[in-house]
């Protein structure tokens, strides 16, 4: 993977399914091409990746594969956004580059793992990896669910999930009731001046009781 940053390997093989939720112009960026652009990211990853279909406004992503697999994916459809970002301001009178920020969905029973004792294990989080990250207090719109945001530079953000998926793991969640599917259009907010991408992460049935995901 020339020109991105290569991923430490952790050796390991565990499976894992992330679930990324776009707007169309996001879903067209990693299209591309009549599809060689997501073409290509399957090939180099070796991660599956499927874009829902439907004429909403927001599309689900689903990628699963191995741990390191899933890691590139993520990092290649990451670069690929901060290009789209730097290819924005090139007519643009703003002089700093926005971050890349990212909406991860949790269920609402894990985000206690992720926040850790009186914030320990996210102030970790983010003094390890440079990201941004914050926890909604409320759960998302009928769902049992709460997001996870992170914003960044490419490299603090990928490696910030990284972080976060050796967490999941440990803290099984309960059965999720009401999983969610994204807004309807009238309630859709992108914001401005950066790329929003909501992204939920699963772990796939064979990790619910992996108890080691990664070792020291």
């Amino acid at each position: 993977m020339s020109e991105r940053e290569e991923l430490p390997s952790d050796g390991l093989t565990v499976m894992l399914t992330l679930r990324l939720l776009m707007h169309g112009k996001e879903v067209g960026s990693i299209i591309r091409k009549k599809g060689e652009t997501v073409k290509k990211m399957r090939e180099e990853s070796g991660a599956r990746i499927n874009i829902s279909e439907g004429s909403s406004p927001e599309r689900i992503v689903t990628i699963t594969g191995p741990t390191e697999g899933i890691f590139r994916a993520f990092s290649m459809i990451a670069h690929k956004f901060e290009e789209d970002i730097t290819a924005s301001m090139s007519n643009s009178s703003v002089s700093s580059k926005p971050p890349v920020t990212l909406r991860l969905v949790f269920p609402g029973s894990q985000c206690g793992s992720l926040i850790g004792k009186g914030g320990s294990k996210i102030k970790e989080i983010r003094e390890s990896t440079g990201a941004q990250v914050q926890v909604a207090r409320d759960m998302l719109p009928d769902s049992t669910e709460r997001a996870v945001t992170i914003s960044g530079t490419t490299q603090a953000i990928t490696q910030c999930v990284r972080f976060i998926c050796s967490v999941i793991p440990r803290e099984p969640p309960f059965a999720v009731k009401r999983q969610y599917t994204g807004l309807p259009p009238a309630h859709i907010n992108y914001g401005t001046g950066s790329v929003r991408i909501r992204l939920t992460l699963w772990p796939a049935p064979s990790l619910i009781n992996h108890t080691h995901f990664f070792s020291a």
